[in-house]
């Protein structure tokens, strides 16, 4: 999920599988190509083939990248960064590949999502990622009001996260639009040396000083 070596928080199984797989489905071509060279120096960068897939890419376009597997050879699915198939457009050919009838491994690494909940202290047996929330403003305090609304109704903890360059000005929403007893965790650059986990009642966040800006980061809040 950053820059440290792979097999710092992924499996040798993982390494034992990419040096299998020359067929490889990926947001990134150049990022996909760096991870694979540092996580298997050896592999040969011209016997990989790589299609890449994204928010962009027609329903048309996904089933075909598939083709391989239906001849045979295995497919890798590398998100950028964290859980492939989690808040990630790998999701997507996963879909197609059920409709295919083509046998589904998911492999053991990092999640953010839930690297953050088990850090957080916060309900870990109901919880829900919402992905970006809104840009503008008003929106923006009304989706926060709903959400702390459902944590405290439900105890369910809410995650979400924001464009890095944004964080810091999503912090302060935070503080700003929540009640002074609602929980906040700050879940920022998991797995680095940089890392910084914190939960504390909005409140105190006003007196917490910690920069996040381009550092990426997960928002848990409960009521």
């Amino acid at each position: 999920m950053g820059d440290v070596p792979p097999l710092a928080v992924l499996p040798v199984s993982v390494k034992n599988t990419i040096e299998k797989i020359d067929y490889y489905i990926v947001e990134h071509e150049k990022n996909a190509r760096r991870f694979i060279k540092n996580i298997v120096p050896e592999k040969e960068q011209p016997t990989l083939k790589i299609q890449e897939i994204n928010k962009f890419t027609k329903p048309e376009e996904i089933s075909p990248m598939l083709n391989p597997c239906l001849e045979g050879f295995d497919v890798g699915v590398i998100s950028d960064a964290g859980c492939p198939g989690i808040a990630d457009p790998g999701a997507r050919a996963v879909h197609y590949a059920h409709e295919l009838g083509i046998k589904v491994i998911p492999l053991v690494g990092p999640s953010s999502i839930l690297l953050a909940m088990m850090a957080s202290g916060f309900n870990g047996q109901n919880f829900a990622f919402n992905g970006y929330l809104p840009i503008d403003k008003g929106e923006r305090k009304a989706e926060l009001k709903r959400l702390e609304k459902l944590s405290k109704d439900f105890d369910q903890s809410q995650l979400f996260i924001e464009t890095p360059y944004r964080n810091n000005q999503m912090l302060q929403s935070l503080i700003e639009n929540l009640n002074p007893q609602t929980r906040i965790c700050v879940a920022c650059d998991i797995t680095l040396p940089s890392e910084y986990i914190k939960t504390a009642p909005a409140s105190l966040w006003k007196k917490i000083k910690v920069d996040l800006h381009k550092r990426p980061t997960l928002f848990i809040i409960q009521g």
